[in-house]
């Protein structure tokens, strides 16, 4: 079996577009929620959202023409996996036929099916674009990827909801230490800040309803009551240590355990005893070598949902035992990017694998009032320095599917 390094992250979020703007507005507590501006919310419960600004497909090497072909999830997939090689130094290092493309959508191109439905019922069947297609299907991102850089291995899109990105990344995971690839691009892209999807989200009691900002995304606090639609994409290089080392690249961490599993109990609420997500974070833990004794920090999925956010509490303490959970550091970048979907678990590998290189555990922000059954130590308010031996990133999906990455320096004798 192959070590694999995380060699390059490319992200654009709510936050900042860049790892280093991402990264550096994570850990100082700034928000990426706001009014939702980009359409008309009167008759719409839900007021806020976290969309991404100062976006333009041009400052990532997509002329006009070509982005016009492409809906705005693939954009910002493009967008993601641009900085990512950029970051990785990538190019030109890896045969085209040992090079992969895992980056998956819960949704894919939503805006793209909207629009052209909407063509269709007002001017006929005619008016429909000859791109509906391409630019709609889940898997076109990671294929526009791949033509982009000429990857010509394996390329497995996923979708499993909110645990998306993850999974793409945990797959990647196991075709590069299984020698399938030398490198792969992993992770998720969405984009659905639209009126279908946030009316849609709103009827099925998924989302904040608070009109304030400041009070709306509220993982763990006994206030919540609601994610926040977030959106953006998420990309990491995964690397072959010996590719890796053999170039020179510079390695963020290692990514040394995944599992994943399915409650198997309801299409949107979590298993109550978190069992099943339980399972699925003491098998990623454990594939890593965690021991007891070592500090670790677990990127929660943390939506701010009522039933989320106990049941993956009681997840943790059931994995960890009660003691365990009690030490561990844990917070939820919910709070600032809101929930991105697809992108999610993508985006909270790529804060593992920063809180691994820098030490520091970003905060769970507008942390308030503790509830007494999410009664861990949520980072509040404030990022936290330490030596994090371990980070775990967790992503819990409608369907049931639950997935956890586990992270860890990258240590040349290990």
């Amino acid at each position: 079996m192959q070590r694999v390094a995380i060699t390059g992250i490319g992200v654009i979020s709510p936050v900042g577009n860049g790892k280093d703007a991402f990264w550096r507005n994570l850990c100082a507590g700034r928000s990426g929620i706001g009014l939702l501006d980009r359409f008309d919310t009167q008759d719409f419960k839900v007021k806020v959202a976290a969309q991404v600004r100062d976006f333009s497909p041009a400052d990532y090497g997509m002329d006009v023409p070509s982005a016009r072909k492409m809906d705005l999830y693939c954009q910002y997939a493009m967008a993601a996996a641009t900085l990512a090689m950029e970051d990785g130094a990538l190019a030109g290092t890896v045969e085209p036929e040992r090079f992969g493309v895992y980056v998956g959508s819960g949704i894919g191109g939503m805006q793209t099916f909207i629009q052209e439905t909407e063509k269709l019922l007002d001017r006929g069947p005619g008016r429909v674009s000859p791109f509906f297609i391409p630019m709609m299907i889940g898997n076109i991102a990671a294929g526009n990827i791949a033509i982009a850089f000429n990857a010509q291995g394996p390329c497995l899109p996923t979708v499993t909801a909110c645990a998306t990105s993850s999974h793409a990344i945990g797959e990647a995971y196991r075709a590069v230490a299984q020698g399938y690839a030398d490198a792969i691009l992993a992770g998720g892209a969405e984009a659905t800040i639209n009126p279908l999807a946030v009316a849609g989200f709103t009827s099925c009691q998924a989302l904040s309803l608070s009109q304030d900002p400041e009070t709306a995304s509220l993982p763990f606090d006994a206030r919540r009551d609601g994610f926040v639609m977030g959106e953006g994409a998420a990309v990491l290089i995964l690397e072959s240590y010996a590719h890796a080392k053999a170039r020179g690249a510079h390695i963020y961490a290692e990514i040394a355990g995944y599992s994943n599993t399915c409650d198997a109990y309801h299409v949107t609420a979590p298993r109550p005893d978190g069992s099943c997500a339980a399972r699925a974070i003491a098998m990623a833990a454990r594939e890593a070598g965690w021991q007891p004794d070592q500090l670790l920090y677990i990127n929660a999925h943390g939506t701010g949902t009522p039933l989320n956010d106990k049941a993956e509490t009681a997840a943790i303490k059931l994995a960890l035992g009660e003691e365990q959970a009690r030490k561990a550091w844990i917070s939820s970048s919910k709070s600032m990017t809101g929930h991105m979907l697809g992108a999610a678990g993508a985006t909270e590998a790529a804060v593992c694998a920063l809180a691994l290189k820098d030490g520091i555990a970003p905060p769970t922000i507008h942390y308030r009032q503790p509830d007494p059954a999410c009664d861990l130590d949520y980072v509040p308010n404030q990022a936290r320095r330490g030596p994090i031996a371990l980070a775990l990133s967790l992503s819990l999906g409608f369907g049931g599917h639950n997935a956890c990455l586990a992270l860890r320096p990258m240590e040349e004798n290990a």
